[in-house]
């Protein structure tokens, strides 16, 4: 486990496609800070920090919508390997191919490519969400 984003929205995805209600996950303050972006735009239902044998996780569970999970596709942007960051004109690029959420990690916090957008905010371009 390498890259704490990446197996983080993995684990997600996996656990939605899979139709499971509930997914642990590894705790990080980033991984909170996607899941509460992730609460607020309607992908989970909600995230909280749980402690077992003196190590934190997050338990997050996943919103469905008749039957079917709300999240359907992730699209990894930045990689340990390739880091990509970007002001508002990149988020723009991203989020217009297609119905896109676009989540970005800046000094202010984790938020969407619109909020980043809104504040006149740049960052490492995380993922892309749908």
């Amino acid at each position: 486990m390498n890259y704490l984003v990446s197996d983080f929205v993995i684990r997600i995805k996996n656990a939605a496609l899979a139709r499971r209600k509930e997914v642990i996950l590894p705790y990080s303050k980033l991984n909170l800070g996607i899941g509460k972006v992730l609460v607020k735009n309607g992908f989970l239902e909600n995230i909280k920090e749980e402690e077992k044998n003196k190590k934190k996780n997050l338990k997050a569970t996943i919103k469905f919508e008749r039957r079917q999970p709300v999240l359907t596709e992730i699209d990894i942007i930045s990689k340990p390997s390739l880091r990509i960051y970007g002001g508002t004109d990149a988020i723009n690029s991203l989020a217009r191919k297609g119905k896109r959420l676009i989540i970005i990690s800046t000094n202010v916090g984790v938020m969407t490519g619109r909020e980043a957008k809104k504040k006149g905010l740049g960052g490492e371009i995380l993922f892309a969400i749908w």
